[in-house]
């Protein structure tokens, strides 16, 4: 990314139940951060896990969305399940160039490598059903490196080391596209320069430069913000039962989002319009972004 580019932000939830306040906070954070770049921003669905979706949970997030004025700019959002040609486009091309492997191991042998995996099907034929993963060292050889530096919007800088985790599954034995091929391929075909997301995610981040450096493109800028946790410290998700948001009081559930955000929203009532709390909200991003580190608490 250069600095002429211009700003092209993001918000990617997985359909797999409503928004909950959580969710609704990485939107709004995503959402003030391009807006107060004068940037695009889009929204993607992440429907790539069938077995983990909950039928109608993409039309309720996007109509919660919209409810509290969070318009997206593309008239179409991304649906990552209508994008596997261009996934299997991309594994075509790493096949081609040996940068994949097929990899048969069980969940057994794999949990017995401590995180870490040890190559053992780069050199040992795979039986089906088969994941497949990126090979590093073939990567490197390409000349990505292993050692991924970068400077974190809100975290500040960030080192990994991918050799440490080892060559890693890009698209799954049960047939899935893997998570870490599916958002870099997107980003790449929607020229993502920005990204504002929960820091439950930070640790993806080096594996996805990674594979977008070997795809030939920069990575976009990243922003990953503290997650929300309940009052016993624990992270709001659908998996542990978040509630969803209240769809009749938006400007109630913004004010409170941009509270939990460090704003001052003395302020702000529930009574003003969704579009005034955005405005205010805009202008004094800048501001309120450069404090968030740590965690969320309700």
């Amino acid at each position: 990314m250069t600095n002429q580019a211009p700003y092209i932000g993001r918000f990617a939830p997985s359909p797999s139940g409503p928004l909950h306040m959580g969710s609704l906070v990485c939107a709004l954070a995503s959402y003030l951060d391009a807006r107060s770049h004068n940037g695009t921003w889009l929204v993607r669905m992440e429907d790539i896990d069938p077995p983990r979706e909950q039928a109608g949970a993409a039309d309720l997030i996007l109509s919660c969305l919209q409810k509290h004025g969070l318009q997206w700019d593309d008239s179409d959002v991304m649906f990552q399940s209508t994008r596997a040609q261009a996934y299997n486009q991309t594994l075509s091309s790493l096949r081609e160039n040996a940068l994949i492997y097929l990899c048969s191991c069980t969940r057994k042998r794999l949990n017995t490598l401590n995180g870490r995996y040890d190559g053992y099907c780069k050199s040992h034929p795979a039986t089906s059903p088969a994941a497949l993963r990126l090979d590093l060292e073939a990567a490197k050889a390409k000349g990505v490196p292993l050692q991924q530096a970068f400077c974190d919007g809100l975290q500040g800088e960030q080192y990994e080391d991918l050799t440490q985790q080892g060559d890693f599954v890009i698209h799954r034995k049960d047939g899935l596209f893997a998570y870490q091929l599916a958002v870099v391929v997107d980003d790449i075909a929607q020229n993502i320069t920005h990204v504002v997301r929960g820091s439950d995610l930070l640790d993806t981040t080096a594996r996805q430069r990674a594979l977008m450096q070997l795809l030939g493109h920069q990575p976009p800028h990243y922003s990953h913000i503290p997650v929300l946790v309940d009052a016993n410290g624990n992270k709001l998700s659908k998996q542990n039962h978040a509630p969803a948001v209240d769809l009749d009081t938006p400007t109630h559930n913004l004010i409170e989002a941009l509270t939990l955000l460090g704003f001052d929203t003395a302020a702000l009532t529930p009574a003003t319009s969704t579009s005034s709390i955005l405005h205010w909200a805009i202008a004094r991003w800048a501001n309120v972004a450069i404090t968030l580190q740590g965690r969320l608490s309700l």
